[in-house]
């Protein structure tokens, strides 16, 4: 289902993606490309009133790096749980976590992720360009 995002918004989306923690560049560069478990994950994404740090609609996975500032935070509550409402699961790492121990994060991520999925290294070669297996060549004598 899309919803309508106000050009503010995007452009506030895009202005997060641009100016990205330590943290939110650890964990994306181990995310895109579908490196975790075949996942599908977009960055900076605007979903409702919020903006998310990490989104796998297929799914229906929120992965968020969190600061110090989030610790206790009531807003971030109100937040999972209109997320949750809306049908995704939110899954919260602190950023010393991801900087220091990303093969940790990424485990918890594929074992909390809401469908099966494959082994946490999970990055899986890219299909060959030209095809795959011997072609054979008619013989001269047949």
């Amino acid at each position: 289902m899309r919803q309508s995002v106000s050009k503010q918004k995007r452009a506030f989306a895009k202005t997060l993606r641009a100016k990205a923690t330590d943290a939110e560049i650890k964990l994306w560069r181990l995310l895109r490309s579908r490196r975790l478990a075949s996942m599908k994950f977009r960055r900076q994404v605007p979903i409702g009133p919020w903006i998310v740090d990490f989104v796998s609609f297929e799914q229906r996975l929120i992965v968020e790096a969190d600061g110090s500032q989030h610790a206790e935070s009531e807003d971030d509550k109100r937040r999972d749980y209109d997320l949750s409402e809306r049908g995704f699961r939110v899954l919260r790492f602190w950023n010393n976590d991801i900087l220091m121990r990303p093969q940790s994060v990424m485990e918890m991520i594929a074992v909390r992720s809401p469908s099966p999925v494959c082994a946490p290294s999970g990055a899986h070669p890219p299909s060959p360009t030209r095809g795959e297996g011997n072609k054979t060549q008619p013989r001269a004598d047949e």
